[in-house]
């Protein structure tokens, strides 16, 4: 008797506990439920928080279509139904994007700021080439190394440096080059962008198609042949030849930087002896002389009896002429 009255006992306990978790969890899923679709009413099927303005900045040539269209918004839908972090990551896969920022202001708005890349210059495969705006094998580089194509191409893109010679490149927009060549011709740009050799030195061509060294043609055309290692001791040495240059009035030609002592430089000749050579005064000046417009008394005068010679007479018929007694 006692064991059945214990063994009555536990089930009736145990059937106590069971009833209050099946109220506690009916209870969590009214609440749970009803705070759902209150949410649901109250904010995402609320037409007080339809998106109505999507605000963009950039500082590039991105379009406002292609931005929006890249992150598949669109002004009408609800405000909250926008993922924010999948736009952001959207956005920034675009190969112009550098950083994005978004932010959400209710009750209708959302706003885009993206920073692109600021491309530091062309590179291709070939080994040469002339416009490298029309050319499709040309790629725009930013100093991180991320390839574009813009398809808004600006002005200041045609003055940007052009890298030649990349052959062992496989060039795509939106992917981040790998040869030691380019990336040693990207870090020689941004190490040349100091005050002094920037104003000196500005880098027009990089071929890199050697494979062991870089030929860097300036602005002025003089060739600069550098070695992939220790660059920032070959611009050193490469200042104490433009300095020299500037106080001996001279114009630099090519210089080889792979070369650590004894350094082969030679140097151009001046603009005033280049024309003196390619123009050369005549020896006795050469007289030229005036053809008179207006003919004279005297030498018009046997002109006009040459045309009275050749002018013939006309015949008088015999019945008009005169009969002299």
């Amino acid at each position: 008797m006692r064991s059945r009255k214990a063994r009555h006992h536990r089930v009736r306990s145990a059937l106590g506990v069971l009833s209050r978790v099946i109220l506690l969890a009916a209870l969590v899923a009214a609440v749970y439920v009803g705070a759902h679709e209150g949410i649901r009413r109250l904010f995402f099927e609320n037409s007080d928080y339809t998106l109505k303005t999507i605000e963009l900045q950039t500082d590039g040539s991105l379009q406002r279509e292609q931005v929006l269209k890249a992150a598949d918004l669109r002004e009408g839908e609800n405000i909250f139904k926008v993922n924010l972090a999948q736009v952001h990551d959207s956005l920034q896969q675009l190969p112009q994007t550098d950083e994005v920022q978004i932010e959400r202001k209710l009750p209708g708005e959302i706003d885009i700021r993206i920073i692109e890349r600021k491309p530091v210059a062309w590179i291709t495969t070939e080994k040469e080439i002339s416009d490298p705006f029309t050319s499709d094998a040309a790629f725009l580089v930013d100093a991180r190394g991320v390839l574009m194509k813009q398809k808004k191409l600006l002005p200041e893109y045609l003055g940007l440096p052009l890298i030649v010679g990349c052959s062992s490149e496989v060039l795509e927009a939106g992917k981040v080059v790998e040869s030691i060549e380019a990336k040693t011709a990207l870090e020689l740009l941004r190490l040349s962008s100091r005050s002094f050799m920037q104003m000196r030195f500005q880098i027009r061509e990089i071929d890199v198609s050697k494979g062991y060294y870089l030929l860097v043609t300036d602005k002025n055309r003089a060739r600069v042949t550098f070695g992939f290692n220790d660059l920032e001791t070959q611009l050193r040495r490469l200042e104490k030849f433009l300095t020299y240059c500037d106080d001996s009035k001279q114009e630099l030609a090519t210089v080889n930087l792979l070369v650590q002592r004894n350094i082969p430089v030679t140097f151009a000749e001046s603009p005033a002896a280049v024309i003196n050579d390619t123009v050369e005064p005549a020896v006795e000046p050469r007289i030229m002389k005036a053809i008179p417009v207006h003919v004279s008394e005297k030498a018009a005068a046997p002109a006009a009896k040459a045309r009275a010679a050749s002018t013939p007479v006309p015949k008088v018929p015999s019945s008009q002429r005169k009969r002299t007694g």
